[in-house]
This record gives structure tokens, C-alpha cells and sequence, in this order.
């Protein structure tokens, strides 16, 4: 593949007086994982469902490979897969007889549609299943199934649409594990997601979008280092202490400003978070100065910045439901 596996360029869509999409830029470059969050309705469903040619754009342009979505959509239809945020596998079917209807579809003959549905149980780890209906498969394997159904054709761009929205753990560590063995295999994958962890963890770069445009890209650790998110400090005191004793004994301690935790510690206690500004002698400091106002700690930890604080830091919106697509109320297409 030369140049980028996805393109796009001041693409625009509206739905009625809605703008789903104001001037969105896109670059994914080939053979990465790409993870595209947004809060609820800043068009991450439309500029998925634009890219994979099933909705025309009102203006701007995108490629797939190199082939334009608009003016060549049956050529760049044929360099990409998709999986929804809902499995599309029959579940009266077998997994194996799933994936040889998929391949049928696709115009393989019946021995080559065999070998690539037994080739893609193996690759999935199905293979044991592959002979149960879907109706008994977990979670985790119906979402490996259908992401197994997207890959038929060996796309070179796959786009996931909240691959593991509603699993549990487990069924999200089996699509997780599917993920990065495609972006080995050479796969470009662009994933939109409601878990910070999960770009965290699985995405090459970050693509932040906010309505309808691309507000910050570069890779998760660049992310964080550019909205000036130091390491934290989160110290929990007892409940019965004094909270302005507290703030001023961090603040004294670290120069920066604490912030009281949305969150009470163990036993109901305070939880207060305060930036240690990189300094490593920041968290002697703080049990100094608390053990000087007289406030016993009944926890510290430091952390590392987090693709929440990005999240916060460029959208001004929490990260709690980040990139969760709404339910309903607004007009179909629209996320």
C-alpha cells in the first residue's frame, strides 16, 4: 500500500439544520491502529459511515488506498471491511456456516469459501465452536466471529464501530487480542471506541473529534505530554479532616492547586488529587506537610497522566462516556 490507508479532507455532512461533520481531516497511515474518540455526537459514526462509502458527504473528499469513496466507491469498497457496534452474524447459523455464507457472498467458490471460513476459526481461536450455532457463543466470541465475517476478502482497511461496547472483561480482551494480531498481520484498523483504556492500549495514534472536527491527533504518550497533564498524586485522609488543611498542605507542598476527587475513599474518607509537576521529591513533600497539619493519610498513589485528561483538556467534557454514541433522540446517522 503507497501513502496513507485512509485519507480524508474538509469532509462535511448535515443532517437537517444538524452538522454531523464540519471539516474533518483523517490521516491513518497503513499497517496502523488508528482510535478515533469524541463525546456523545461529535460524529465519529458519520465519518465512519463516509468512509466506508454508505453515506455520501456533502462536501470535502476521502480516499481508501488511494481510491476516492465518492468518485471510485466500488474500488475502495473492495480495499476495506466493517464491523458495526452490532454483530451482523446469523445466530440460528453455525459460526462455520456464518463465515462460508460471507465468503458465497463475496463470490468465492464453495471449496475456497471452506478453506476461508476454516482459515479465519483458526485465526480466531473459533475453531472449537465453529460447529455451534452463534445463539450459544459469549460476547466476546460473537464480536471475534464478526470481525472474522469483516475480514473474507483480507481488507487492507478495517473499520471497528465500538468493537466491545457492552462485553465483559474477558470478551473484551478476546477482540483486543484480534485487533493487534490484524495490525501485525499488516491491517490498517480504524476503531472507534467508549473506552479511553482500550485507544489507550490499542491505538498507534488518536484522533480526537469534537463537533464534527478532528481537535487533536498524535500518538496516546505525545497526546498526553501536550495537554500538559503531569503526574498526579491522590492522597486519601480521613473523612473527619479538615479539607482546607488538606489543600493547603498540597499546595504547599507541590505549588499546584489540588483538586477534590469525584470519588470518596475507603471508608468515606476525602480523596484529593494534586499535579506533582514531575518533581520526584513532590510526594516526600506531601506526607511532610500533612504529617505537620496534623492529618494522618490513609492512602497515596501516583499516577501517570491518562487519555482522560486529554479527553478533558481538549473537549472541556468529561471522559465518563466518552465516545458512547446516543441511544436515541437525534436524527439516524448522526455520532
Amino acid at each position: 500500500m503507497d501513502g496513507p490507508a485512509v485519507r480524508a479532507e474538509a469532509l462535511t455532512r448535515r443532517f437537517g439544520s444538524t452538522h454531523a461533520l464540519r471539516g474533518l481531516d483523517l490521516e491513518i497511515p497503513a499497517g496502523t491502529v488508528c482510535g478515533v474518540l469524541g463525546p456523545n455526537g461529535a460524529g465519529k459514526t458519520t465519518a465512519v459511515r463516509v468512509l466506508a462509502t454508505l453515506l455520501r458527504p456533502d462536501s470535502g473528499r476521502a480516499w481508501i488506498d488511494g481510491h476516492d469513496v465518492v468518485r471510485d466507491a466500488a474500488r475502495a469498497r473492495r480495499r476495506l471491511g466493517l464491523a458495526g457496534q452490532f454483530a451482523a452474524v446469523d445466530e440460528q447459523l453455525t459460526g462455520r456456516a456464518n463465515l462460508r455464507m460471507f465468503a458465497e457472498l463475496h463470490h468465492l467458490g464453495r471449496a475456497a469459501a471452506r478453506r476461508r471460513a476454516d482459515d479465519l476459526l483458526g485465526r480466531f481461536g473459533l475453531e472449537d465452536a465453529a460447529g455451534r450455532t452463534v445463539s450459544t457463543y459469549s460476547g466476546g466470541m460473537r464480536r471475534r466471529l464478526d470481525v472474522a465475517a469483516s475480514l473474507i476478502v483480507s481488507p487492507a482497511v478495517l473499520f471497528l464501530d465500538e468493537p466491545t461496547t457492552g462485553l465483559d472483561p474477558r470478551g473484551r480482551a478476546e477482540v483486543w487480542a484480534a485487533v493487534r494480531d490484524l495490525a501485525a498481520g499488516g491491517t490498517s484498523v480504524l476503531l472507534t471506541t467508549q473506552y479511553l483504556d482500550e485507544a489507550d492500549r490499542l491505538a498507534d495514534a488518536i484522533v480526537v473529534i469534537d463537533r464534527g472536527r478532528a481537535v487533536a491527533t498524535g500518538t496516546p504518550e505525545r497526546l498526553k505530554a501536550a495537554c500538559g497533564a503531569a503526574e498526579h498524586a491522590d492522597v486519601v485522609v480521613p473523612a473527619g479532616a479538615d479539607p482546607d488543611a488538606v489543600r493547603r498542605a498540597l499546595r504547599s507542598a507541590t505549588g499546584a492547586e489540588p483538586v477534590m476527587g469525584s470519588t470518596a475513599g475507603p471508608g468515606g474518607g476525602l480523596r484529593l488529587s494534586v499535579s506533582t509537576r514531575g518533581d520526584p521529591a513532590a510526594l516526600a513533600r506531601v506526607v511532610r506537610e500533612l504529617d505537620a497539619a496534623g492529618v494522618p493519610i490513609e492512602g497515596l498513589t501516583v499516577r501517570r497522566p491518562t487519555l482522560d485528561d486529554v479527553f478533558l483538556h481538549v473537549t472541556g467534557l468529561p471522559a465518563a462516556g466518552a465516545g458512547n454514541e446516543p441511544a436515541g433522540g437525534t436524527r439516524e446517522g448522526i455520532g
